[in-house]
C-alpha cells in the first residue's frame, strides 16, 4: 500500500490546526482509504497554544508527526525542511488555514497515479484582499516574463510531489530555497490543478507586506538577470541622451546667445531623475548581494527543538545503515 505524506507548516494556528488534521484523517478514511498516510506538522516556533495542540494530536495518533523549531526561521526555510523530512511515496504540501482546499487532494492523487510526478495547485480566483491579489498577479507576470526559468503563474507551493522530486530537493545545497522556482526549474512533468483560494477560516495571515516583498525579491534575484542588464542598457541610453542634449544646448546657446536662457529647472530635474535611477539600481544590486551573502553564510535551514513520532523512521534509517555497513 502506498503512503501519502501530508505536510502542514504552522505558525500560530491554534484555531486551525486540529480541525485541519481531523479533516485530513476523514479524507483518508473515506476518499483515500486505499492509501496509508502520515501527517507531518512542522511548527515554526509558534507563540500561542499551537505547540501544545500539536503534541496532543501526536499523542492521539502515531501517524501524526511533528517537528518543532527553536526559532522562527521563516516559512520558506521551515516548509522546505519539513518537505525533505517526510517519508511517503508522495507529499502534499498544504497550509493549515483552509485557504487551500483540502478537497483538491484526491484529484491531485489521481493525476499522480496517472503518471504526473508533480501536481501543483494554481489559483484562478481568490477571495483574499483584492489589492494583494492584483499585486501578486503583476509580480507573477513580471517574473514569468523575465526569468531565465519558466515560472508557474499563481503558484504558492500548494501541490503534490513524488518522492523522486523530494530526493532531488534533499540533494540541494541551498540554505534559502525559493521552492516555487525549484519546482519550475527542477521538477519533471507536471499537471496544474485550478482552485479557488478561500479566505482564512480564523486568525490573521502571517504574510504581511514585508514578508511578501522579501519572498518576491528572493524570486527576482534568484531567477532573473534582466534587471541588472537593464541597468547597464539604461546607463548607455541616458548617457547618449545626455550627450545629445548637451550638444543641442551648446548649439542653441552659440546661435541664440542672448535669447537662449535654459535656467535651473532642466538641470534640477535631470539631477533628481538620474539620482532616482541610480538609487533604484543600487538598491536592486543590494538585493542581489543579500541573496549571495545568505547563500555564502551557508547556515542550516532550521534548528530543531524536538520531534515527535519519528521513532519508526529513525529505526528504519539505522537498520538500512547497518545493512549497508
Amino acid at each position: 500500500m502506498k503512503t501519502i505524506s501530508i505536510l502542514i507548516p504552522t505558525y500560530n494556528e491554534e484555531q486551525n490546526i486540529a480541525p485541519f488534521v481531523y479533516r485530513a484523517k476523514e479524507l483518508f478514511q473515506n476518499e483515500l482509504k486505499n492509501y496509508n498516510y502520515e501527517i507531518v506538522i512542522i511548527d515554526n516556533c509558534s507563540t500561542d497554544s499551537t505547540p501544545g495542540i500539536i503534541e496532543g494530536l501526536c499523542r492521539e495518533d502515531k501517524k501524526v508527526k511533528a517537528i518543532f523549531n527553536v526559532k522562527n526561521f521563516g516559512s520558506l526555510r521551515s516548509g522546505f525542511y519539513g518537505l525533505i523530512h517526510t517519508s511517503g511515496d508522495c507529499v502534499v504540501k498544504i497550509a493549515a488555514d483552509f485557504q487551500e482546499p483540502i478537497e483538491t487532494i484526491p484529484k491531485m492523487v489521481k493525476e499522480w497515479e496517472n503518471g504526473y510526478p508533480i501536481v501543483v495547485g494554481v489559483k484562478h480566483k481568490s477571495k483574499e484582499n483584492k489589492l494583494k491579489f492584483m499585486i501578486r498577479s503583476a509580480y507573477y507576470h513580471v517574473i514569468k516574463k523575465y526569468s531565465s526559468v519558466e515560472q508557474i503563474d499563481q503558484f504558492t507551493g500548494f501541490g503534490l510531489y513524488d518522492k523522486s522530486f523530494i530526493d532531488v530537493c534533499r540533494d540541494l545545497d541551498d540554505p534559502y530555497p525559493y521552492f516555487r522556482g525549484i519546482v519550475a526549474e527542477l521538477g519533471g512533468k507536471r499537471k496544474e490543478v485550478e482552485y479557488v483560494q478561500e479566505k482564512r477560516r480564523t486568525g490573521k495571515s502571517k504574510y504581511n507586506w514585508g514578508a511578501l516583498y522579501d519572498y518576491g525579491m528572493l524570486g527576482i534575484t534568484t531567477y532573473t538577470k534582466s534587471f541588472l542588464r537593464l541597468a547597464t542598457i539604461l546607463g548607455f541610453v541616458i548617457a547618449a541622451l545626455s550627450a545629445l542634449i548637451g550638444i543641442v544646448c551648446l548649439i542653441l546657446k552659440l546661435v541664440f546667445w542672448n535669447r537662449y536662457i535654459a535656467g535651473m529647472a532642466p538641470l534640477t530635474i535631470g539631477v533628481f531623475l538620474l539620482n532616482a535611477v541610480e538609487l533604484f539600481f543600487i538598491g536592486l544590486l543590494g538585493e542581489y548581494v543579500i541573496n549571495i551573502n545568505t547563500r555564502v553564510l551557508h547556515r542550516p535551514l532550521v534548528v530543531e527543538e524536538k520531534r515527535l513520532n519519528f521513532e519508526e523512521d529513525e529505526a528504519k534509517v539505522q537498520k538500512e545503515n547497518g545493512q549497508d555497513a
